[in-house]
């Protein structure tokens, strides 16, 4: 997803380095971690998957949203009801710097069991997030990073678009949106660097198409339809392309209410968390004094 960003949207501002890939020591082993839910300890676990880009799998996944999604969920356990994603608490993020493997970082309530991927797909390194947790204090620094979804949804009386049409948001309108929601979050922003992120794209069934989604419904097959989709490609089936907008926030921040901050670690931030936006990553900062 980062790839080939565009500096689009380089703030002048202090810019931290970024945040490592690996801050504390990774178990390899499905075994070292227990296959219990967190859910009631407000706990989770981080799997880190360094992709293999010669494996077949691996190829069709990347670039696809979806694919991406149905790969992090094989992490965990079926039959989790209705909204198995919300049930596990999965989050997911492609990290890509251009010159070696990507990795795919995968979090989740439930124990994740790696020995569901195909073989050869990835190195795995699954660790629990307890310690991150229960270091999380007001006044703490750290570094973040955030893929998100940088968009708002028109009201009944804009003038930008129709209602609850998504449009996408740049620059300083994207700062003001991860602003909003970091404070929300729990955590006050000192630095921030924005960069305008590869635009990720998915077929889903247009709302407007009610005999195509009462066809797909008759065969079993039906998806959740899209409110707000304007225009786009649309494929033999009557299903539309929807472009999701994405932008990547790193920087340092401060934390305030440490109860919140738990909350979006958990939860995600924002929008479209089942295509790979939404998951909070932390790290130490350099603390004050």
């Amino acid at each position: 997803m980062r790839g080939t960003r565009p500096r689009l949207y380089r703030r002048p501002r202090r810019v931290p380095p970024p945040v490592p890939a690996r801050t504390e020591r990774a178990v390899t082993t499905p075994t070292a971690v227990a296959a219990t839910s967190s859910s009631s300890t407000g706990s989770a676990w981080l799997t880190r998957l360094r992709l293999n880009p010669a494996s077949r799998s691996v190829q069709r996944d990347l670039g696809n949203a979806v694919a991406l999604h149905r790969r992090a969920m094989s992490l965990v356990p079926d039959g989790l009801g209705e909204s198995p994603r919300s049930q596990a608490g999965v989050l997911f993020r492609l990290d890509t710097d251009g010159t070696g493997a990507p990795d795919l970082l995968v979090q989740s309530r439930v124990a994740p069991d790696p020995t569901r991927l195909p073989r050869g797909y990835a190195e795995v390194q699954a660790r629990d997030m307890h310690g991150l947790f229960g270091a999380l204090r007001p006044g703490l620094v750290v570094r973040y990073r955030l893929l998100g979804n940088t968009v708002r949804r028109c009201g009944r009386n804009s003038t930008a678009g129709r209602w609850k049409q998504a449009i996408p948001l740049h620059g300083e309108d994207a700062d003001r949106w991860w602003t909003e929601r970091a404070t929300a979050a729990g955590l006050s922003l000192r630095t921030v660097l924005s960069d305008s992120a590869e635009t990720l794209s998915t077929w889903h069934a247009d709302a407007r198409d009610q005999s195509a989604g009462r066809s797909r419904e008759e065969g079993g097959g039906r998806r959740p339809a899209v409110a707000g989709v304007v225009g786009g490609r649309r494929s033999r089936e009557g299903q539309v392309l929807v472009p999701r907008q994405a932008t990547l926030f790193e920087g340092t921040a401060v934390v305030r209410d440490a109860e919140a901050l738990r909350d979006a670690l958990l939860n995600g931030i924002g929008r479209s968390k089942s295509y790979g936006f939404g998951l909070l990553s932390l790290a130490p900062g350099v603390q004050d004094g």
